[in-house]
């Protein structure tokens, strides 16, 4: 049954970098923690486990013996889905009775174990593994990590806290998959990332009140100490740099104005009452993906085919 209110968490939290095994059980104890605080829905940053891969800004791409051992280490600590940290990370949700999005990068198991996406994955309150989604276009330097996901992943999906959905960071400038966030009637929209600062803010503020729905944006913090000395990479910080990334999360109603946050240069895990009847109130108005849609002037269509690596003939 579905609840039109409950609470919704954002963690800002900063991983056990590059340890898939310790992030996973410090997600496990968030969540169980931001179950203590009320909350049903709970948001991980961006590639929360293992970590997000910063040193594809710093590393030259012509250092490629530097760019290869991460990559090896980054695979190796990177999730299957499913597997055990997978099993896990369901167990606490169930354990919390608790939805979860959770961000990840994640190894193509289904070819060759050996390429990666930029993921987030969906729990319900009972444990089971509603769906995942797989970044579309990789920004920048993440295409030295990430391949691009497909269509086939771009979805939302029915909880007790309401229809959830979501993209990646910079997808969110996509404004044809915010189309299909909104078409699909999403009305807790998740956006974890690792930007920040005023523009950022004001996009989450825009998609909104555009989409006439919540909007949770999850970032994690973290600080170069949190980086072990054996990463050579953090040398290639300003020496006087200490933040390398500040958080900044926050939660949205849907007349775009912040509830919660945002939250900067500390852990925590941000909270806010998530009323459902407040969508309804929003799209009286403006309903983009109904009266304001003009299906007769504009056709939207989403290719949902996975385009696997291999197929079985009969």
């Amino acid at each position: 049954m579905k609840n039109n209110f409950f609470k919704a968490a954002a963690v800002q939290a900063s991983p056990v970098f590059l340890d898939k095994k310790r992030t996973v059980e410090k997600a496990c104890h968030l969540i169980n923690e931001a179950s203590k605080k009320g909350a049903k829905l709970v948001v991980f940053p961006e590639s929360y486990i293992p970590c997000y891969p910063d040193w594809v800004w710093l590393i030259p791409s012509g250092k490629g013996s530097m760019h290869s051992e991460l990559y090896s280490e980054f695979v190796e600590n990177s999730v299957s889905i499913p597997d055990d940290s997978v099993s896990k990370l369901c167990r606490a949700a169930k354990k919390a009775k608790v939805n979860v999005v959770m961000g990840m990068s994640e190894r193509n198991s289904e070819s060759s174990n050996s390429s990666l996406y930029n993921t987030l994955l969906y729990i319900d309150s009972d444990g089971n593994i509603l769906g995942k989604h797989r970044k579309l276009v990789p920004t920048g330097g993440e295409r030295l990590v990430w391949a691009m996901g497909n269509g086939s992943t771009l979805e939302a999906y029915d909880t007790d806290t309401g229809k959830i959905g979501g993209l990646i960071c910079w997808e969110n400038y996509m404004l044809l998959a915010r189309n299909a966030m909104y078409s699909y009637g999403t009305q807790v929209y998740v956006a974890p990332t690792w930007d920040k600062g005023e523009s950022w803010l004001t996009a989450l503020k825009h998609i909104a009140n555009e989409g006439g729905l919540f909007v949770i944006g999850c970032c994690m913090v973290l600080r170069k100490k949190e980086i072990p000395d054996k990463y050579k990479f953090r040398d290639l910080y300003a020496s006087e740099k200490d933040w390398i990334s500040t958080g900044e999360s926050v939660i949205v109603n849907p007349g775009g104005k912040i509830i919660a946050g945002p939250l900067s240069k500390e852990e925590g895990i941000l909270i806010a009452d998530i009323d459902l009847s407040d969508i309804r109130r929003s799209k009286w108005q403006l309903d983009t993906s109904g009266h304001y849609s003009r299906p007769d002037v504009f056709k939207f269509t989403v290719n949902k085919n996975p385009y696997p690596n291999i197929e079985s003939s009969s």
